[in-house]
């Protein structure tokens, strides 16, 4: 930040000499004589080391890119071009990106649904779908058609065999049988204390 400190009080200096020239001396700069002195300071190792120190701080680094429109537009072009559109297509082609875009936006996934979850518009909105009786009428087509039975049986299966479903069941099971355990030992106990008095 000192090294943009001096380059600026140096223009201000050449600026002062400038106006403070003879009368017989041209007193007003033309465009192209201050860009080539500013030109000139920027080419300097002082200009440079400025330069550079201004490209390492963040707030403007982030001014560079994320404020400036053209770059906002080069994006959004190349991203609703026919080449984004295709690159994109294939991006998602590959199950491995998707895994992993579904683990990075699932935090953010989960949070978006449950405030919605809690926003009474949102509540009321999805009530009045799920009372529209087209909406009503084409669940249950769904509900009773081939291929939900199928999808149905196929997900079940798939969870059933799944060790991280395995493991939760054989948990529960486990404190079940444990629970059944301890109530039969206190009927047991209660029996006999009753059976001594």
């Amino acid at each position: 930040m000192r090294k943009w400190i001096s380059l600026l009080l140096i223009f201000s200096f050449l600026l002062a000499i400038v106006g403070c020239a003879p009368a017989n001396v041209e007193q007003k700069m033309d465009y192209e004589e201050t860009k080539k002195m500013v030109v000139d300071i920027l080419k300097t190792d002082d200009g440079k080391k400025a330069i550079e120190e201004l490209m390492r701080d963040e707030k403007i680094k982030q001014h560079l890119v994320m404020d400036q429109v053209i770059v906002k537009d080069a994006i959004r072009e190349t991203l609703t071009s026919d080449n984004g559109v295709e690159f994109w297509k294939k991006t998602f082609e590959d199950t491995k990106f998707v895994e992993d875009f579904a683990k990075s936006m699932q935090t953010e996934h989960e949070k978006l649904i449950k405030d919605l979850m809690k926003d009474p518009d949102y509540q009321k909105m999805m009530m009045d779908i799920l009372k529209n009786p087209e909406m009503e009428e084409q669940l249950m087509e769904i509900v009773k058609s081939q291929e939900f039975r199928k999808h149905l049986q196929t997900v079940t299966s798939e969870t059933l065999e799944s060790p991280l479903y395995k493991a939760k069941i054989e948990d529960i099971l486990i404190k079940a049988a444990e629970d059944m355990q301890k109530q039969e030992k206190a009927k047991k106990d209660e029996g006999e204390g009753s059976g001594n008095s």
